[in-house]
C-alpha cells in the first residue's frame, strides 16, 4: 500500500462494502427500505437486490484483501471497477434526467465519493523507470 492511512482506507472500505453486500444477501427487502434513495429506483426485487449484493460483497472482499497485501491491487482493481461503473450509472441517470438532483446528492455520498476511493486506492503501483 502507498502508505498507512491508504492501508486503513482500504480496510473500512472494505468492511463497508463487504457489510454492505452482506445485508442485501440476508436481508434484500430490510436493505431496500434501509437505504433512503432506493425505493425511488422502482418497485423492490429481491432476485436484483441480492445480484447487486454479490457485486458489493466482492468488491468489499478485494479491497480488504488490498488492505492486507498491496500485491491484491489487480483484485481491487477488478472490485473497485464495478464501484465505478456503478458510480457512472448514477451520473448517467442524473444527465439523462432519471434521477433528480436530490437523490444524486445522497448518492454522491454513499456511492461516487466511495467508488472512486477505492479506485485510487487499487490502482497499479508506479514501477520504476
Amino acid at each position: 500500500m502507498r502508505n498507512a492511512f491508504a492501508a486503513w482506507s482500504a480496510l473500512l472500505l472494505g468492511l463497508v462494502h463487504l457489510l454492505n453486500g452482506l445485508f442485501m444477501l440476508l436481508a434484500p427487502e430490510q436493505w431496500y427500505h434501509a437505504v433512503p434513495t432506493v425505493p425511488g429506483t422502482g418497485p423492490f426485487n429481491p432476485h436484483f437486490v441480492r445480484d447487486i449484493g454479490c457485486a458489493y460483497a466482492a468488491a468489499g472482499a478485494s479491497l480488504l484483501w488490498l488492505a492486507r497485501d498491496a500485491k491484491a491491487w489487480p483484485a481491487a482493481m477488478a472490485g473497485s471497477m464495478f464501484l465505478t461503473l456503478h458510480a457512472v450509472m448514477h451520473v448517467w441517470d442524473l444527465l439523462a434526467g432519471r434521477e433528480e438532483f436530490a437523490h444524486f446528492a445522497i448518492d454522491t455520498v454513499l456511492v461516487v465519493i466511495p467508488a472512486l476511493w477505492a479506485m485510487w486506492l487499487a490502482w497499479p503501483p508506479r514501477r520504476p523507470a
